[in-house]
């Protein structure tokens, strides 16, 4: 398709001189936990870069990747709709974002976020750019971009009864029964988006979590250049542990087990803080335990909604990040601990 090159010139840098303010955070993830991410941090600052996953096969993504050969749009769509302002036009766009038609045709099913974003791409033929003028249009606080520009496929080896299956693709994986024993990208020589490494250079903090922990929070520590890069970083690192086991992904794998599984596969990475629910905490020695490996301490935060369902609240986390990021972190001694089994 030919364009006017003045209309499509990628813009430098979607947060402008001078509205930037607090501080520059990093945060990693996928789907509906970089979401809630999102939507805490916004309130902290607008320095915010977004590093999602770029694997989802599954849906409307799935489809598109399928028909078009381009990344899955749905959770770096998903990323900006947490970035909309409070303001008619930011919430009016989130909603356009988040759309998702219904028919008795082709088009059942498709987020029409997704196919903006898969028009601009091959418009553009550059996703930084398309989610550039994306994040312009939205007048979002922050920035979106993918962990990598190559389209990428998760691979797993899951236990079943004493035996080794493996499954590809993260809609299954997801899905899937058994215990995750090894996961894997393909490629796993992606090269890494050269943006993301330069937010990670001057970061004052980096965010992971929460989200699908095979899936969604932990293929970012799978390519070896980013592996590297968030090990170097000189900003401080927090994690968002999630407040629910996920159903057949980790059904079986308990708090504490999320960090060792983060320690195994990056045994070199240290972080500032673990930040939990206490409701959803049934064991705070061992996750003290767990995060000592990782050199990091606990704190705990009402951070879920407080209606009984596994969801984060975004004032709530905010106020946990805000917490975090000051260094006031309490004492675990006199945390009371529930257990919800």
């Amino acid at each position: 398709m030919e364009t006017q090159g003045h209309y499509f010139e990628p813009p430098q840098d979607s947060v402008w001189p001078g509205r930037a303010s607090g501080p520059k955070v990093v945060a990693f993830g996928g789907g509906h936990g970089l979401y809630a991410t999102l939507s805490a941090l916004r309130h902290l600052t607008t320095d915010l870069t977004a590093v999602v996953t770029v694997a989802d096969d599954g849906g409307s993504s799935g489809r598109l990747r399928q028909e078009f050969d381009l990344l899955p749009p749905g959770d770096l769509r998903m990323a900006l709709a947490a970035l909309c302002d409070e303001s008619d036009w930011g919430l009016t766009w989130r909603d356009i974002l988040q759309f998702r038609f219904k028919s008795n045709g082709e088009m059942n099913g498709h987020n029409l976020g997704n196919l903006l974003l898969a028009g601009l791409w091959q418009i553009l033929d550059d996703p930084v750019a398309g989610l550039e003028w994306m994040t312009r249009l939205l007048d979002a606080q922050g920035r979106v971009l993918p962990m990598s520009t190559v389209p990428m496929a998760i691979e797993a080896d899951l236990e079943v009864n004493g035996e080794i299956q493996t499954i590809r693709g993260q809609s299954k994986i997801a899905k899937a029964p058994g215990v995750v024993r090894r996961i894997r990208l393909d490629p796993p020589d992606a090269p890494v988006t050269p943006q993301v490494l330069q937010a990670l250079t001057s970061a004052d903090w980096v965010v992971l979590g929460p989200g699908s922990w095979y899936t969604s929070v932990m293929p970012h520590l799978l390519i070896a250049d980013l592996r590297k890069a968030l090990v170097r970083s000189p900003a401080r690192k927090a994690l968002v542990l999630n407040l629910s086991r996920q159903r057949g992904e980790t059904q079986d794998l308990t708090l504490p087990d999320h960090l060792r599984v983060l320690h195994q596969i990056v045994p070199e990475l240290r972080l500032s803080v673990v930040i939990g629910d206490p409701v959803s905490v049934t064991d705070i020695d061992d996750l003290q335990d767990a995060a000592n490996d990782l050199g990091s301490q606990v704190m705990l935060r009402q951070i879920s909604i407080g209606d009984g369902t596994p969801r984060h609240d975004s004032l709530r986390l905010a106020a946990a990040f805000k917490d975090a990021m000051s260094g006031n972190w309490g004492d675990l001694s006199s945390i009371e601990v529930l257990d919800n089994h």
